[in-house]
Formats: structure tokens, C-alpha cells, sequence
């Protein structure tokens, strides 16, 4: 058991790190250009954040959450999802006493105890951003244009953008009688999670994936058809933002979202894979949650992007990230005094910029080139006994063959001229 992974959880190879860096590097700058920053939350929070946050009767909640009670007899939680730590921190800062908007975006682990899955572990990663004290539904159109840009800069194709809007609580209470009164006459056929949720939040049975539940639901009414008139001119306004942009979008009156804080706006981003559809990230707006967790009433509106799940889709469209170059220069060294002198000029090259390195094991010399190559070093520098007593160097281009005595003085910047030319 120790040599083996736990269920859910996977390791990132140095093989496959550049494929993450690729997708976060990207992800980054696009939030950096929309004037977002950065932030860090910790993996743990007291559980009743989450429980608050995200709603008692949602799936992380009831069935997923990993909480346990920690030696001060505390009760702890692995953060589930990115924004109830982001509103926490929000709070606990009282970074509503800066200028607004705040805007912000993080990469985050999360955990949920739930069957693994293709892009789905139970340890994944999100990136998120979040959104403070916006009420304006262009905030949201911007959100929702971040999250395709990203996708579009990563050349994932067959984007579709489903949005919907959820009401608020002035809404949702006339709401919740029509559909309590529509799924009276079926409660019996619906699964128990969903007899669970018929009280404390019908709406949530919308959701549900459970077959049985979907054939109760096939004249459901829906959320939309039933919103004030401050939510649909909310929703009016963010499609005109939408349209603004050349976003294309559907309206999806059955997007509920899986956590309870969500109002008015929800959207769902989906590409196609195989003949599938997946969704690929979510999110929407959440004017209540700062005001639930014990801050001022404030705004807000973000997504969640899962990491694992945009590296599968770049996976199955068959979308090449590029690789980083490995290494620029590898030394080969014969004897001793060598090994000392290509050590000295390793420091000169690294303080240089140049990704260089050396044998730290007995090699021959043609293992030495061996390695090199495994390495995909651009150039090899020999260094034996003679080159020390000459002070000189052989360098040898690895591409084309080509090897040349140059003085060991000017070998540093011989090469970062030649690796500048041939980027």
C-alpha cells in the first residue's frame, strides 16, 4: 500500500509537468490581462464554511466532503471547491474595504470522495476566479468571455457556452410552491436523495442523475419561466453583453448547478468529444454567499475550470502542447582534474541562462554522449585532460554533427549567441 497511490488520487510525472504549466501559464495570463490577481487559499477550512457556503443539501456536501476532526477536536474539511475559501479570505481581510471590483483567480487542489473518473479524481485541480461587488451583468459576460478565451487559447474546439438564470430568493419562493406542487404527485418514484431535497431545496432535484428522477421531470416547470422582473432583465442584459462580444450561447432552462449558493446567472461551458458532450467548466453569479458567510452584502460571480479535465480534452482532440527545450548544454568530462574544470564552467553557464549539466555518475565517454542525447541537449563541451592543459573545449553540435575546439574563456558566450540565433 505504501508504493501505491491512494483510489482517486494521481501523480504528475516530470514527463507530463510541462503539459500543467502550459495550461496554467495560459490560464494566467488571460486573468492577468482582464486585471485579475492572484491569491492562495489553504487546503483545509473549518467545516462549517462549506457547509454554509455551498449548501447542506448538495452532493459535496451530503456525500463527498472529506472532514475529519483534528487534534483540537475541531472539525476540518480538504476544500471541496475554490469560492467559499476565496469569500472567506474576502471576509476575513475585509477586502471589501478596498476599491471595487475585486477580482481575483487562484489554482487550487480540491477533494471529493467520489467515484474516479476519466478527468475527474479525488484530488483534482481547479482554476477559478471570482468576482466582488460587481452587480452589473457585463461582470458576468466577462467572466464567461475569460473562461472562453482561455479555452480558445488552448485551441480546444466545438465550444459551447449554455446559460441560465436561476432566479434569487424573491423569486424562488413562489417557485419552490409550483414545484413542490408539480413533484407531490411523483415524490414516491424519486430516489432518496431527492426525497431529501424535496423540502429543503426542490430545485436541486432538477439536477439529479438518477434515470428514475429524470422521467418524473419531463414537464417540470422551470426556474426561468417563473423569475422577477430584476432577473430577467438581468438575464436581457447579459445576453446583449453576450451578443456584444460575438459569444454564442443557448439557453439551457435546465442548468441548476450542483452547489446551493448560485443566483440569477448560471452558464456551463461543453465541447464534444468522441460523439459526447462535456462540460468542460462552470459557474455563475452568487449575490448572497458573502453576506451567508458573515460579510457585508456584497456581489459576486466566478467559474471553476477543472485541470485534468482541459488536459483530457486537449488529449482526445488531439492538440499538441508544446514542449519546453530540455537542455542546452551537456558537459562530458575525462579524468578528474576535467570533471573539476567542466563543474566550474557548469556554475558559468547556469549563471548565464543556459540550462546545462554534467555527469554525476561513472560513465564512459560514451555513455556521457548517450545521456546527452537522451537529454536532448542542443550541444555537447568535451573536456579531457589535454583540453584542461590547453585550456580549451570541444564543442559539438548535437543536431547537425558538428564539433569544433573553442577556447574555454569564451565558451559561455559562444554558445548563448549560437542558442539565441536559434530560437
Amino acid at each position: 500500500m505504501i508504493t501505491k497511490a491512494p483510489r482517486g488520487t494521481h501523480d504528475v510525472l516530470p514527463s507530463d509537468v510541462y503539459k500543467w504549466n502550459y495550461i496554467e501559464n495560459i490560464a494566467k495570463s488571460v486573468a492577468e490581462k482582464y486585471g485579475f490577481k492572484e491569491m492562495r487559499t489553504p487546503v483545509f477550512e473549518h467545516t462549517e464554511l462549506f457547509e454554509r457556503g455551498i449548501g447542506e443539501t448538495t452532493d459535496v456536501v451530503e456525500k463527498e466532503m472529506y472532514t475529519f476532526e483534528d487534534k483540537g477536536k475541531r472539525s476540518i474539511t480538504l476544500k471541496p471547491e475554490g469560492t467559499a475559501s476565496v469569500v472567506r479570505t474576502f471576509i476575513e481581510h475585509k477586502l471589501y474595504a478596498d476599491s471595487q471590483p475585486t477580482k481575483l483567480f487562484y489554482i487550487t487542489p480540491v477533494f471529493r470522495y467520489e467515484k474516479p473518473q476519466a478527468g475527474r479524481y479525488r484530488e483534482h485541480h481547479q482554476f477559478g476566479v471570482e468576482v466582488f461587488g460587481a452587480s452589473n451583468p457585463s461582470i458576468d459576460a466577462e467572466v464567461i468571455n475569460l473562461a472562453m478565451t482561455i479555452y480558445q487559447s488552448l485551441g480546444i474546439k466545438q465550444l459551447e457556452l449554455r446559460i441560465n438564470n436561476i432566479g434569487c430568493p424573491i423569486c424562488r419562493e413562489a417557485y419552490h410552491k409550483e414545484l413542490k406542487n408539480y413533484l407531490s404527485e411523483k415524490v414516491n418514484n424519486l430516489c432518496t436523495t431527492c426525497l431529501s431535497r424535496y423540502d429543503r431545496n426542490p430545485m436541486r432535484i432538477i439536477d439529479c442523475k438518477v434515470d428514475k428522477c429524470q422521467e418524473q421531470l419531463t414537464e417540470v416547470p422551470l426556474m426561468i419561466d417563473h423569475i422577477c422582473d430584476e432577473c430577467h432583465d438581468h438575464f436581457n442584459e447579459l445576453k446583449k453583453y453576450l451578443e456584444a462580444l460575438e459569444i454564442n450561447y443557448t439557453v439551457d432552462p435546465k442548468i441548476v448547478r450542483g452547489l446551493d449558493y448560485y443566483t440569477k446567472t448560471a452558464f456551463e461551458i461543453i465541447t464534444e468529444e468522441a460523439g459526447k458532450k462535456g462540460t468542460l467548466c462552470g459557474g455563475g453569479r452568487y449575490d448572497k454567499l458573502v453576506e451567508d458567510c458573515g460579510g457585508p452584502k456584497t456581489p459576486g460571480v466566478g467559474f471553476g475550470m477543472g485541470l485534468e479535465r482541459a488536459l483530457l480534452s486537449l488529449e482526445n482532440q488531439q492538440i499538441d502542447i508544446p514542449k519546453p527545450k530540455n537542455t542546452d548544454a551537456f558537459i562530458v568530462t575525462m579524468g578528474e582534474s576535467a570533471s573539476l574544470v567542466g563543474f566550474k564552467l557548469l556554475k558559468m553557464m547556469r549563471d548565464q541562462s543556459i540550462k546545462a549539466d554534467q555527469n554525476h555518475v561513472t560513465r564512459s565517454v560514451k555513455a556521457q554522449f548517450k545521456y546527452a542525447d537522451k537529454l536532448s541537449a542542443t550541444y555537447t563541451i568535451v573536456i579531457g585532460d589535454e583540453e584542461v592543459n590547453n585550456n580549451v573545449v570541444l564543442l559539438k553540435n548535437m543536431l547537425t554533427g558538428e564539433q569544433e575546439q573553442v577556447s574555454y574563456d569564451d565558451v559561455v558566450n559562444i554558445l548563448k549567441e549560437r542558442l539565441i540565433e536559434g530560437e
